[in-house]
């Protein structure tokens, strides 16, 4: 798993900037989904519905797993495997929220973003680090990643290094097992993006002269300057390389220990993140466009059979366990999960396994309903929007007004999806009120 990775920064799927050299290599392994989606947003909601195979979206926003949950983890256990979990995304790890459930190890690699961990002061010059116009609860966050962080010396302090190598380690020490289940979830690409050199230089412009931008407000870009912009862009980008690189550390030791042609290996990320692209940055209800929505998704079998399928059909990130158990011979575990195994469509036993996907926050009016073609983007305080995917993949053109005839027949098949009014104030906070509500930054 890899917070926050964008799609299109993947050369398996048409970057030509970006180099992901090891993540390109797994993919052409792999078999490789070209529509997947979340189920509803962010991060949490997210991997609740991948641990557990079921929709958040209506009913659950961003909060802990339930004790009537059944996870993959404790399936799997049930059945004799080994289950390791490594991870940096600090929000699972927050007292109380109960991903660790089923495991027989678990590692919480301390410190990204806003986690409570350090007091003691960075030797940095904060104002270095800030926008001039930074909203007061970034400058604190930033202020804390950067305590956080103060001790590190090389690339192999980074949060990916750390995660990564620890996968490994835990790897090679359980190689001769025969059930054994890894979750490795890295919360980069996500930001603060402060990658060491040489990433940090690799896609900026070496006329640049500006502070280092490593995180920016949620909503509007306009209160960067167009060099700012394309600054935090290159940072992404190069967090993006770090995190391919130890990531193809990882990928290293499944090969020499023989682990990787005993294993199924999936690598997804939960969202993608917008730069822009959209006159917005961050992570934003409104916000329900590619840049943030399509995320990668790719499947290794052993040996590397089926190398180089790509699959069409939609699937979403409640399909991730049910995929999982009918990789594994435990297809029958999901008979009572929303998800729907998306290895069915590689083999060809399904040619689809839903019209449409369905997307949004919980606490949000707006709605992102799309096929394959179309992409409807329903927002019930203002204008509609509707784009055809196909011809307009970055969603410039909005045809909502010609193609009121697709537009209705997706609207149509929102149902159960859509919300009520929320105040303005509350939905524009959404993304903040999740991911602080158990992170007192100050």
């Amino acid at each position: 798993m890899l917070d926050s990775l964008r799609r299109d920064h993947i050369g398996a799927y048409g970057s030509t900037v970006c180099k992901t050299p090891n993540l390109d290599r797994f993919a052409q392994e792999a078999v490789v989904f070209d529509n997947a989606y979340p189920e509803a947003l962010p991060t949490i909601p997210v991997r609740t519905a991948m641990v557990t195979g079921c929709r958040t979206l209506q009913g659950r926003p961003w909060q802990p797993l339930a004790k009537e949950d059944v996870t993959v983890a404790e399936i799997l256990r049930h059945h004799g495997y080994t289950n390791v979990m490594i991870t940096d995304t600090y929000h699972m790890a927050k007292p109380g929220m109960n991903f660790h459930r089923g495991f027989h190890s678990f590692q919480f690699i301390r410190g990204q973003e806003g986690d409570a961990l350090e007091l003691a002061p960075h030797d940095k010059n904060l104002e270095d680090y800030l926008h001039p116009q930074q909203s007061e609860r970034k400058r604190r966050v930033i202020d804390n990643f950067l305590r956080n962080t103060r001790r590190w010396k090389s690339e192999e302090d980074t949060f990916p290094a750390q995660v990564f190598r620890e996968a490994a380690r835990m790897a090679e020490g359980v190689q001769d097992r025969d059930r054994l289940f890894f979750w490795v979830d890295s919360f980069d690409p996500h930001e603060p993006w402060n990658p060491p050199a040489p990433y940090d230089t690799m896609y900026t412009d070496p006329d640049y002269k500006g502070k280092r931008l490593i995180d920016a407000n949620y909503g509007s870009v306009d209160y960067l300057s167009g060099e700012e912009l394309t600054y935090l862009r290159a940072m992404y980008a190069g967090e993006v390389t770090l995190v391919d690189r130890w990531f193809g550390y990882f990928m290293d030791t499944l090969r020499s220990s023989g682990l990787m042609d005993r294993s199924v290996v999936i690598v997804l990320a939960d969202h993608g993140h917008p730069h822009g692209d959209h006159g917005l940055i961050m992570k934003s209800p409104e916000n329900m466009y590619n840049e943030l929505l399509r995320i990668p998704l790719m499947i290794r079998l052993p040996n590397a059979e089926r190398a180089g399928q790509r699959v069409a059909p939609l699937v979403q990130t409640d399909d991730l366990l049910p995929t999982t158990l009918d990789l594994v011979g435990l297809g029958h575990e999901a008979v009572c999960m929303t998800g729907k195994s998306a290895w069915k469509l590689v083999t060809g036993e399904v040619e689809s396994l839903r019209d449409v996907v369905i997307t949004g926050y919980h606490q949000s009016p707006f709605r992102c309903i799309r096929d394959t073609e179309w992409s409807l983007i329903v927002n019930p305080e203002g204008k509609h929007e509707l784009y055809h995917l196909l011809d307009d993949p970055k969603e410039q053109n909005n045809l909502f007004e010609t193609r009121k005839d697709v537009a209705k027949s997706l609207m149509d098949r929102l149902g159960f999806f859509s919300f009520t009014k929320l105040p303005p104030d509350h939905i524009g906070n959404i993304q903040e009120l999740y991911e602080w509500a158990h992170t007192p930054v100050e």
